[in-house]
């Protein structure tokens, strides 16, 4: 392995080893808080479940927040620009500011509606609104929180994000127990920590970012060409994410129509799926701070180097991920749930995800080196081009299991599997991989 290769290699895992342990902070929040809940009755976590639902919808639309302001960042700093990058990244936190105050505002009043639309049982949906209507008070929070990792990665710098994640992690914890059980607010008390601890995640980012503030004498104030390139670059990055969400929720549905238990057996594997997801974003994030900074600083090569070992990373890490997966498929069943219908379906839809995993790695790099090139606007398009290609595949599946009525119900999950993990992530690697052999997407310079 050549110098210039290690080189690469070093910067690759000094951003996404951090990167990762940031990455599950949020599924860490929703773990703790449902275990604290689990333990107040059956009716508070089915409220919990439904008002989780509602709000990780929103949050995973928002994520575009971090996405839009790496690249921002990195390439101001590539550029030398030091003062601009962080000046960026101020503008980013001013327009999370803006959407959360409207999105918690709205949500806080859409509550009911929101609650309702699950057409669940009085005293489920009176718990899920309790907590939803709370939580809706940390929406700012979170929203600050994905601006201020995505300033820090464009600064090139995952392990302050790392830091923050933990402690909120801890504090979030500590809080719940103490307003869940000592202060005996139930279903509210879990809200009102978890909300506490997201202020405070913000609080420690300020701090940081105020450092690096005045280190290079950037102002605090917004810009307002600086908050409206923020925003067309976010839009487009929102629309990407969204068509991400619809085939998610097309699958899930297809899921759904195919039987309880299939239900239950994909959302095992989807859960899965998620978790592999994590670890291959990693080396995503890794690959927009480095090609933002790449860009930013002119150096073509360099970003071509990148590219080319992330996705070396990327396929390897697949592989392992994939490997272990396979080798484990007729065990993990049991570990998720204890009905044998369930269990009996999963073994081969799991070999299918395995299967899959390298071509997730290819997919999630190269997505991660576009939007660290600022290439919004074709990851957005193009996902609607996936979305469609990705229409006819979960539908045929949906046909077939009705038409073959006699057809195993492993078959036919292993199949849906198979349209999402291997059918949807094939076309966007094609999508993404013809833009990325190309140049259109290098632009060099600060902007």
């Amino acid at each position: 392995m050549s110098a210039p290769t290690r080189t690469v290699d070093r910067e690759i895992l000094r951003l996404a080893v951090p990167a990762l342990g940031a990455l599950i902070a949020e599924p860490l929040f929703l773990l703790a808080d449902t275990a604290m809940v689990g333990h107040l009755g059956a009716t508070p976590l089915a409220g919990l479940g439904l008002a989780s639902a509602v709000l990780q919808t929103i949050i995973g639309l928002m994520v575009f927040l971090a996405y839009a302001t790496t690249p921002a960042v990195a390439r101001r700093l590539g550029a030398g620009d030091l003062r601009g990058a962080v000046s960026s990244g101020v503008d980013g936190l001013w327009l999370a500011t803006g959407l959360g105050v409207v999105i918690a505002v709205a949500g806080w009043l859409a509550t009911p509606l929101l609650v309702g639309a699950f057409g669940a049982s009085e005293a489920v949906a009176s718990e899920a609104s309790v907590y939803l209507s709370i939580s809706m008070a940390g929406l700012p929070a979170m929203l600050l929180v994905f601006a201020a990792t995505g300033l820090l990665r464009g600064l090139q710098d995952t392990r302050t994000p790392l830091w923050v994640a933990g402690l909120g992690f801890g504090a979030n914890i500590v809080l719940n127990y103490l307003f869940i059980y000592v202060a005996g607010w139930g279903i509210a008390g879990s809200a009102i920590g978890t909300v506490v601890a997201q202020w405070g995640m913000v609080v420690v980012y300020l701090v940081v970012i105020a450092g690096h503030a005045r280190r290079v004498g950037a102002s605090w104030l917004p810009r307002h060409v600086g908050v409206l390139q923020g925003a067309a670059s976010g839009g487009w990055l929102f629309l990407r994410t969204l068509s991400l969400r619809a085939a998610m929720l097309l699958a899930t549905w297809s899921a759904t129509v195919l039987g309880t238990d299939e239900l239950a057996a994909f959302q095992v594997a989807m859960t899965l799926y998620a978790t592999l997801a994590f670890a291959l974003d990693a080396l995503a994030i890794a690959a927009q701070a480095l090609v933002g900074k790449g860009l930013g600083a002119g150096d073509a090569s360099g970003v071509r180097a990148v590219l080319r070992r992330c996705l070396e990373w990327g396929i390897g890490a697949g592989v392992v991920l994939g490997a272990v997966v396979v080798a484990t498929a007729w065990v993990l069943p049991a570990l998720f749930t204890s009905s044998e219908a369930v269990i009996a379906l999963l073994p081969w839809t799991l070999v299918v995800l395995g299967v899959s995993t390298p071509l997730a790695g290819l997919v999630f790099v190269l997505d991660g080196v576009l939007i660290g090139a600022g290439d919004a606007r074709y990851l957005a398009w193009t996902g609607l081009v996936n979305l469609a290609a990705f229409v006819p595949l979960a539908l045929a599946v949906v046909w077939w299991a009705d038409a073959a009525a006699g057809l195993p119900g492993a078959t036919t999950l292993a199949l849906l599997m198979a349209a999402f993990a291997i059918g949807y992530l094939a076309a966007r690697s094609v999508t993404l991989s013809l833009r990325a052999r190309g140049t259109r997407w290098m632009v060099l310079g600060a902007r």
